[in-house]
């Protein structure tokens, strides 16, 4: 019974698994992107936040994930515990414009923890448009 038990525990310990990437990127990179885009509805709302009393701010205003940049993960338990992640977000309007560059501070449970405005970039006049 015992030697049984060692059996079955050393297979266990000693199982492999392998990760599939399905991804057009390196592994590190596609978790990056993955990690940043389940975090989009918390950096949604800090740039709703950051932005809501700007009267120069265009509609629309939005980010995306590969423009984006994790500058900080802190580990807040332990491994496998909760995680703070800090990233740099360059919200933008119609197609790519910048508008500015913000921090958004965001842990693994999708709350969001703090957010700061770092810079407001100029906004691109286009004829006949109205943003």
């Amino acid at each position: 019974m015992v030697g049984m038990l060692l059996v079955i525990s050393n297979r266990t310990v000693n199982a492999k698994t392998e990760t599939i990437n399905e991804a057009d990127t390196e592994l590190c990179e596609t978790v990056k992107m993955a990690l940043i885009s389940s975090l989009r509805e918390p950096v949604d709302k800090a740039i709703v936040e950051i932005y809501k009393d700007d009267e120069n701010a265009p509609e629309g205003l939005t980010w995306a994930s590969y423009d984006t940049e994790i500058l900080k993960i802190k580990q807040l338990y332990g491994v496998g515990g909760l995680y703070e992640m800090t990233l740099k977000v360059y919200p933008y309007y119609r197609a790519h414009m910048g508008y500015g560059e913000d921090e958004v501070v965001i842990n693994t449970r999708g709350k969001l923890i703090s957010y700061k405005h770092l810079k407001t970039y100029p906004r691109t006049s286009t004829k006949g448009s109205k943003n």
